[in-house]
């Protein structure tokens, strides 16, 4: 059982998150090239609005601000998922590799369908899946000893070197593409929240409502696998079986997420570590507030990329980057004191 206190801790600390979490979309939806107060964004927010508040709110920064949200959040379960299938806290979809694999894949798309298709939204966030999940399976495979399980500075190594391969390959093959095409992929990989229409939105959204439930009923699962693999297998956990569900669910996750919002990193590592730190190593108490912290990082990333270097602003990918790079090699040098 969770114990009283904990609970009390969590609920405080989700409470102050969602309340960041709306400072955070009140920010982000009353700054940028057009100007707009707080009065004026809850008149228009209400349907009170003039015509041009309405069409720049609803048309141009609501659905990019749902998109960075449930990007966030996928993102972060993404990762969380990661660190307690591997039992890998240096774990991250950008990281080891899996992101690079999805953008692989949109390159390959795009060197034989225009950018501006009008199925290019259905078809991107499928491509992006199966180059996450082939490269995640292979990663997997090359990381696997028989006996002992998944090694975890193995899997890290491999993935940092498949990411590596893979982004060259995506250079080279972009070196043919057109100018709007290469516009496009350069973007995708900084960073950029480029699928910020309601199509993406609602596509995004989708996949978020249907995953995170299954995510959340499968937090006892995720506590077993934590543990040892004797312990996973005494208790009655198919523990190859739900492996290979949760780590399908967490490639489809930032797959879906990288799609729309182009190749970000470190959400994954930052949200679930904090959490971690906040509220302990159960799954029910810290994935809630991992996926919040995750929403709030990208969409806080996304408004100050796009108000710091005005016109054209900084891609969210890199605001997140120099939050995330001195964080994660923290870790790797707190995972090396641990092991020596």
């Amino acid at each position: 059982m969770i114990e009283t206190h904990k609970k009390r801790r969590q609920l405080i600390i989700l409470v102050v998150l969602c309340i960041v979490a709306l400072l955070t979309m009140a920010f982000s939806m009353t700054t940028g090239d057009f100007k707009m107060t707080v009065p004026q964004f809850f008149r228009t927010l209400f349907g009170n609005g003039d015509a041009t508040d309405t069409m720049v709110l609803f048309e141009f920064r609501m659905p990019r601000l749902v998109v960075t949200i449930l990007s966030g959040m996928a993102l972060a379960v993404s990762g969380a998922l990661l660190q307690s299938i591997t039992k890998n806290p240096l774990a991250d979809p950008g990281i080891i590799g899996i992101n690079a694999g999805s953008g692989f894949f949109i390159v390959l798309l795009i060197m034989f369908m225009p950018v501006d298709s009008s199925t290019f939204v259905y078809i991107l966030p499928l491509f992006s899946m199966i180059g996450g999940l082939l490269t995640a399976l292979f990663i997997f495979i090359l990381s696997y000893k028989k006996n002992e399980g998944i090694q975890p500075v193995r899997m890290i190594l491999i993935g940092v070197g498949m990411a590596t391969a893979l982004s060259g390959a995506s250079i080279m093959m972009t070196s043919t593409f057109k100018s709007d095409q290469m516009e496009f992929i350069s973007a995708w990989y900084a960073g950029s929240i480029w699928g910020d229409t309601w199509p993406f939105a609602i596509m995004l959204a989708v996949a978020v409502c249907i995953l995170l439930p299954i995510v959340f009923m499968k937090a006892n699962t995720l506590n077993i696998l934590n543990t040892h693999e004797h312990i996973s297998t005494g208790v009655g956990v198919g523990v190859n079986r739900q492996r290979m569900i949760l780590v399908s669910i967490a490639v489809f996750l930032s797959s879906c997420a990288v799609a729309v919002s182009g190749g970000i990193g470190f959400i994954g590592l930052l949200g679930p570590h904090i959490a971690r730190s906040l509220v302990g190593p159960r799954h029910q108490m810290f994935m809630p507030i991992a996926l919040l912290i995750g929403a709030i990082l990208l969409a806080l990333s996304d408004t100050l990329g796009r108000i710091l270097l005005q016109p054209a602003g900084i891609p969210a990918g890199i605001i997140v980057s120099i939050m995330g790079a001195p964080y994660f090699l923290y870790l790797m040098n707190r995972s090396a004191q641990n092991e020596y």
